[in-house]
């Protein structure tokens, strides 16, 4: 993807400040980033930690790519971060149905010029108790099936240990290690001449979490579960930090696309 001078200017200093905070904090391994496609493609991470993009973001951009983001619309309206977010091209994400269109656009055109875009198919912090990857939303399926652009899973373990789930503080003693693992493509390829129904939507997301959560197993080395956690069949709130009582706080709330 050829960028303009104005973005890889953005993102050098973007990173001039970023990276070096995270190698003090954080040993790291990058690993398997060879089975990353040299065309544009969809990245899935599991999530965490609120510190997870820092992270994915420090990875990819070590690989020599521009990581771009769905981000939630009201970010690019924050002083700073927001100028920053429009300079590295990160895309916004609306609520409403001509902003999600919008949305799509760009993304493929992101994906079109062989870049990479990164979704968090679980929409928001993990719910399951023992941090494993739950139940996952259609928009990266949807994204895969309605452009055609391969999903990589992307697995790390680690940060959460430098910046616990809802965490008020960083836990820099003693320094922690990241490992962060680029997976094998999802197959999709039987669902991408199909009608897009909601049943072959969540067929390509139950895969794509399955891949990641297999991938998270062999960081962990443990077995994953057997079903995905569903924060619905547990009463917990899909947004927000107060989500154990079932009623997303007013105060903070999370991207749930």
């Amino acid at each position: 993807m050829k960028e303009s001078r104005g973005t890889k200017t953005a993102f050098a200093i973007a990173a001039g400040i970023v990276r070096p905070i995270m190698n003090l904090m954080i040993g790291r391994t990058w690993q398997d980033f060879d089975k990353l496609p040299s065309g544009g493609f969809i990245l899935c991470p599991n999530h965490v930690t609120e510190i997870d993009p820092l992270v994915v973001g420090h990875a990819i951009y070590s690989s020599k790519r521009y990581p771009r983001y769905l981000a939630k619309e009201s970010l690019f309206k924050v002083p700073v971060l927001g100028t920053m977010l429009r300079r590295t091209g990160q895309v916004p994400v609306a609520r409403t149905s001509t902003g999600a269109s919008q949305s799509l656009k760009t993304a493929r055109e992101v994906l079109d010029a062989n870049g990479v875009i990164i979704i968090y198919p679980e929409g928001t912090l993990t719910r399951d108790p023992d941090l494993w990857p739950m139940r996952g939303h259609t928009g990266a399926a949807r994204l895969a099936l309605q452009t055609g652009a391969p999903v990589i899973p992307m697995a790390h373990w680690g940060a959460q240990d430098l910046f616990p789930r809802y965490a008020k503080g960083i836990k820099l003693f003693p320094r922690r290690h990241v490992t962060v693992i680029a997976g094998d493509p999802v197959d999709l390829d039987d669902l991408r001449d199909v009608p897009l129904t909601r049943t072959v939507l969540a067929e390509a997301t139950e895969r794509i979490m399955r891949a990641l959560a297999k991938d998270v197993a062999r960081l962990r080395g443990q077995d994953a579960p057997n079903v995905l956690w569903d924060p619905a069949h547990h009463g917990q709130a899909a947004q927000g930090r107060n989500f154990e009582n079932g009623s997303p706080s007013k105060q903070t709330k999370e991207n749930d696309s």
